[in-house]
Formats: C-alpha cells, sequence, structure tokens
C-alpha cells in the first residue's frame, strides 16, 4: 500500500484513536473497583475481536504463517502490558498511569541493544536518563517515597510501589513487543500480525477468566461491550493514522492522550493534576519526543 501522507487526515485519526482509548481506559478504572482486571482483559479482547475480524475479512487477510512461534510470543508480551496497564489503573489517577504509558520508546532502546545490536549515541542514552527522571518525579508524587497520598480505601500502602511498577513494566511490555513486530514485519504483513494477536490475545485472557470470574450485572456488561469496541475502533483509527500520513509527522499527536486523561480524570474523580504529575510528565514527553527527533535524523542520514 503507498502511503498518502494526507496530514489533515492523519492527524484527525490519531487524535481519535487517543480520545477512545482515553475513554477505554476511563472504563477500564471505573469497573476495576468491582470486576478483576483480568476480567477486564478478556472482553476488552473479546469485544474488539469482531472488529478486527471484519477489517480482516475486508482486506482478505490470511492467517497463514511461516512464524507462529513469533506471533504466540508477540501475545504474550502484549497481553503482559496489557495486565500491566489494566492494573496500574484500578490503582493510579488516570492521567498520572497515561503518562507513565509513554516510556515505552525508552525501553525500546534499552531493549535494541540485546534484540537488534544496535548501540546508542549519547544523545538516546540522554532521553533515557531524561525519561527514567520522569518516572521518579511522577513517584515522588505518588507518595512512593514517604510523603503522604490518599490510596483506595483499606489499600495497604505498598500497593502503591505495586502500582508504579506495573506502570513502568508496561513499557518494558510494550518495548519487547515493539521489538518483536519489526522481526515479525520482516516476513508478515502488519493485518496478519494484528489478526493473530487479536486471536492469540483473547485466547490467553480465556484462560484466567474461570479463576476470577465475577458475574457483572446488565450495566457493568454495557460498559464492558464499551471497552471492547472503543478498543477496537482505537485501534483501526491508529492503523488509518499510520496509513495516511509518516510516523514522525503523526508522533506529537499521540501524547494529547494525556489532556483526555487529564480532563476526564478531574471531571469523573476529582483528580487534579499535580505539579510534580505534571512536570514528570513533560520529561517523559520530552525524551519520547527527543529520541523520535533522533531517529528521524539517522534515517535521514
Amino acid at each position: 500500500m503507498t502511503l498518502r501522507h494526507d496530514m489533515k487526515r492523519g492527524a484527525l485519526m490519531m487524535l481519535g484513536a487517543t480520545a477512545l482509548f482515553a475513554l477505554m481506559s476511563a472504563l477500564v478504572k471505573e469497573l476495576g473497583s468491582h470486576i478483576p482486571f483480568p476480567e477486564l482483559m478478556f472482553f476488552r479482547n473479546a469485544f474488539a475481536l469482531p472488529v478486527v475480524l471484519a477489517i480482516g475479512l475486508r482486506r482478505h487477510v490470511t492467517l497463514q504463517t511461516r512464524r507462529f512461534s513469533g506471533h504466540v510470543m508477540r501475545a504474550l508480551t502484549g497481553i503482559s502490558a496489557m495486565s500491566c496497564s489494566f492494573f496500574a489503573l484500578t490503582i493510579l489517577p488516570l492521567a498520572e498511569q497515561t503518562a507513565l504509558s509513554y516510556t515505552t520508546p525508552i525501553f525500546v532502546i534499552i531493549l535494541s541493544i540485546p534484540f537488534l545490536g544496535e548501540r546508542p549515541g549519547p544523545h538516546r542514552w540522554a532521553a533515557v536518563l531524561i525519561g527514567f527522571l520522569g518516572i521518579v518525579v511522577i513517584a515522588v508524587g505518588q507518595g512512593a517515597f514517604g510523603s503522604s497520598r490518599a490510596l483506595p480505601a483499606g489499600m495497604p500502602d505498598w500497593m502503591m510501589w505495586v502500582a508504579l511498577g506495573a506502570a513502568a513494566c508496561n513499557g518494558v511490555f510494550s518495548g519487547l513487543t515493539t521489538m518483536l513486530v519489526r522481526q515479525l514485519s520482516d516476513t508478515e504483513s502488519s493485518a496478519t500480525i494484528v489478526l493473530w494477536q487479536s486471536l492469540l490475545m483473547t485466547g490467553f485472557s480465556l484462560l484466567a477468566l474461570p479463576f476470577v470470574w465475577v458475574t457483572p450485572s446488565l450495566w457493568q456488561l454495557v460498559l464492558l461491550l464499551g471497552i471492547g469496541l472503543l478498543g477496537g475502533l482505537a485501534q483501526v483509527l491508529l492503523t488509518e493514522a499510520y496509513a495516511s500520513a509518516q510516523v514522525s509527522s503523526l508522533g506529537p499527536y499521540s501524547y494529547t492522550a494525556l489532556i483526555w486523561a487529564i480532563v476526564i480524570g478531574w471531571i469523573v474523580w476529582g483528580e487534579a493534576p499535580s505539579l510534580t504529575m505534571l512536570a514528570g510528565a513533560g520529561l517523559i514527553i520530552f525524551a519520547g519526543l527527543y529520541i523520535l527527533h533522533r531517529e528521524m535524523r539517522r534515517r535521514g542520514r
């Protein structure tokens, strides 16, 4: 497929995708105190699957592959990243979890050393350090180092450490997923990768369901359906965005998810963003954009 580079269309698709992902995360957070997060993951994958299958059928995508083990590994890292993200959402404010999810480019640099044999230069290492500084700043604001911070009722203080660790590990597993997708892309189409991802992640999340099942009410079932549909539609918009314009052009728009998260968190749960959260998020976003800038310069040379 030839890249059209329709910047206006790509930007609109990216803005729509980030808004839908933010709404999906808000529903996960809302249901997280009533329904175990592994069950939320199953509905997220299962209800998004029809959307992915419909697109695959329209584009005549096949499941034929010579690298099934690679798809399994990619799905395992994907389900691990989703587990960390959904668990963190049940504890952390929406905006802070969103900010910490931007650490993926930072971990991609670190993982590129063993996976791709790359040798990051001083500029990219500086970006990594700035990104990790942002994580520490957010952790300080969360009270992870002893300052007071309100936790959900009945939750021990050490759970804050677990939630922050999970949010950071989301970046690690997402980075691993990026590495595996790069390797699979040598022989597999992006549509085939997405189709296998959806099928396998639905299957993996189904395995945990008997151990955590909580019967949802009718209203909760509607919200669960919303999680799956929002996630599926957001993935479609994201794919269309990258099919419309260059990644380097769309990178800054992907960070608008933080704006959506701040607005939703403030309106729904009264989660006013702290100065430390905004400062930490700023450092992480700066690191991500600088990494993108260096990557584009390197490709240009």
